[in-house]
């Protein structure tokens, strides 16, 4: 499967890589060259479709456990001072993805959307400690029944120059849900309770929708 806002890009490139085809094959007589032309371009499209799969999977929701809300890999988990919606002390477990992982981005729990907003920013590398404040992002919280307000950000990286934000303030979602999409590389933290359980850690890899970052 691919997701849905990769539908259009898809279709687009898949015709350009058929129409460059055609071309080389019409104008270029080196048959070595030619057929680098069409391997390049297969590969650029293969490239693509890598980048918008949704794969499908079997989630087991649970109200007392945080999942991952990407795929990737765990490079924070520090207690910090989130000064956007809590104004307090949280514990943030920030997972990067690479160009190559799946980039829909999931509930990490079900519950009532209290706060969404999108902040226009920079787009330094997603690995940059000030990418989380400086970064063009989109901030989500989920009031949940175990956690309460869970809070998890978008964050662009150099390469990634669209966030798409589902969430939509007062409407009631569940754990694993589409709650956005991030385009070509990025980073997404979240922020639990100072006595959340942790259950991943640092260079773990994580898989979106399954794997526990927090327990209670």
């Amino acid at each position: 499967m691919f997701h849905k806002e990769g539908h259009k890009i898809i279709l687009i490139a898949l015709a350009i890589c058929i129409v460059l085809s055609l071309v080389a094959d019409y104008f270029v007589g080196n048959s070595f060259i030619k057929g680098g032309i069409v391997i390049s371009l297969i590969v650029l499209l293969v490239l693509i479709l890598q980048f918008f799969r949704n794969p499908k999977r079997n989630f087991i929701t649970n109200d007392g456990q945080v999942l991952s809300p990407v795929d990737g890999k765990v490079v924070v988990i520090e207690e910090v001072f989130e000064k956007e919606y809590y104004n307090e002390k949280r514990i943030q477990v920030s997972v990067f993805m690479s160009p190559v992982n799946v980039h829909v981005t999931r509930y990490p729990v079900g519950g009532k959307v209290v706060y969404s907003k999108y902040h226009p920013g920079k787009f330094l590398v997603a690995w940059h400690p000030k990418s989380s404040e400086e970064n063009e992002r989109t901030t989500v919280v989920v009031k949940s029944n175990e956690f309460g307000d869970v809070l998890h950000r978008q964050i662009a990286g150099a390469m990634a120059k669209r966030i798409v934000n589902y969430a939509e303030e007062g409407q009631t979602v569940n754990q694993t849900d589409d709650s956005g999409f991030i385009k070509f590389g990025s980073r997404v933290d979240v922020f639990l309770p100072l006595d959340a359980k942790i259950d991943v850690s640092l260079n773990q890899k994580v898989t979106g929708g399954i794997t526990i970052l927090a327990s209670r």
